[in-house]
């Protein structure tokens, strides 16, 4: 069997903090600006869910820029977790952008705060709501590993 892919579990924090603020900003920006950051953050989590989360626009920009200044980690972790969260997180942004274009922005917006208060604790403490889901799911054997 092969291993799975394995990640440095930092990059993963630093794609949370990015996340923290792009979905930040779409609370806060007119309507025209957010829509485009959150079609933005859509796409970011559809690559990390769909592709691999080291394919993602976050975890390049740390593996370029931040991995090299802080070195390598003390201990990497399995991606599938963090690869479950970002489908999470595709699953909220997807439903903020379908409440703003049904016309329901209050749906939209509580989504997009859900996924903020996610990657919020993600970047700040290291708790990946999306990952302990993971986790408790493929405990009761409702994912397969």
């Amino acid at each position: 069997m092969a291993r799975p892919t394995q990640v440095d579990p930092r990059s993963m924090r630093v794609a949370a903090a990015f996340t923290t603020v792009v979905l930040a900003l779409v609370l806060v920006t007119p309507p025209r600006v957010s829509i485009a950051l959150l079609i933005a953050q859509t796409a970011v989590f559809a690559i990390g869910a769909l592709v691999s989360v080291k394919a993602s626009p976050y975890s390049i920009v740390f593996a370029r820029f931040v991995r090299p200044r802080i070195g390598p980690p003390a201990e990497l972790e399995d991606a599938r977790p963090p690869r479950f969260a970002q489908g999470v997180g595709l699953a909220f942004a997807l439903l903020a952008l379908i409440g703003i274009g049904l016309g329901a922005p209050e749906l939209g917006l509580v989504a997009v705060a859900f996924a903020l208060v996610a990657a919020l604790l993600n970047a700040s403490i290291g708790l990946c709501l999306g990952c302990e889901l993971y986790l408790a799911l493929h405990r009761l054997r409702l994912v397969r590993a």
